[in-house]
This record gives structure tokens, C-alpha cells and sequence, in this order.
């Protein structure tokens, strides 16, 4: 007893790693949040670090205009496309597919 405190277990070897725990969905939805802001901010420094190539930059890309802005702090979406996001998988998107599903559902009860 005196090499494990009181009340802890002992993981035999045969046993193996236990398998990581897996997230939530609400968990996963704020880690990814969560990893796309730190992502982005390292994205706009990295971009107004001095060594950083504008000019090559920006002549790569389709919206110059919208590229500066998000490197002056504005967002990387626009409302448009935050808009179609929800469209397609927002909560009204989540309520069709279970309307959907349930009509399948209903269908194969009618069948047997």
C-alpha cells in the first residue's frame, strides 16, 4: 500500500491504454471555434510580421481589398457566407434532416 495511495487503481499491462474519451458534440463545436480563433490570429500576425511578403501575396489572390481587411482585424467571412453556412448546417438544417429521417422511418414501419 505504501507505493499507491489509498484509493487509486492499479492498470494492469495486459489491459492496454484506455482509449481517449471521446468529445461531445458541444465540445467539439467550441474546440473548433476555439482552435480557428487562435488559428487566425496567428494567421493575421504572421502576416503583419516584416518579413512577410505582401506584394507577392496579394498578387495571388482573388480579393486583395477583403485580404487586407481581415489582416487590419475584420472578420474572414462575410454575412453572405455566414448566412449560407446556417442555410446548410445551421439548426434549420439539422430540423430538416430529422423531418427527413422521420419520414424514412415512418416508411419502412408501413412497409413490414
Amino acid at each position: 500500500n505504501w507505493c499507491c495511495p489509498r484509493g487509486r487503481k492499479v492498470q494492469s499491462s495486459k489491459l492496454g491504454p484506455t482509449p481517449p474519451r471521446l468529445l461531445t458534440e458541444e465540445e467539439f463545436r467550441l474546440q473548433g471555434e476555439v482552435e480557428t480563433r487562435k488559428a487566425l490570429a496567428e494567421l493575421r500576425s504572421s502576416c503583419q510580421s516584416p518579413e512577410f511578403s505582401a506584394w507577392t501575396t496579394v498578387s495571388r489572390i482573388q480579393s486583395p481589398k477583403r485580404f487586407a481587411d481581415f489582416v487590419g482585424g475584420a472578420s474572414h467571412v462575410t454575412p453572405s457566407e455566414v448566412s449560407a453556412h446556417e442555410q446548410e448546417f445551421g439548426l434549420g438544417r439539422i430540423y430538416i434532416d430529422e423531418e427527413l429521417f422521420e419520414d424514412d422511418e415512418d416508411d419502412d414501419e408501413e412497409e413490414e
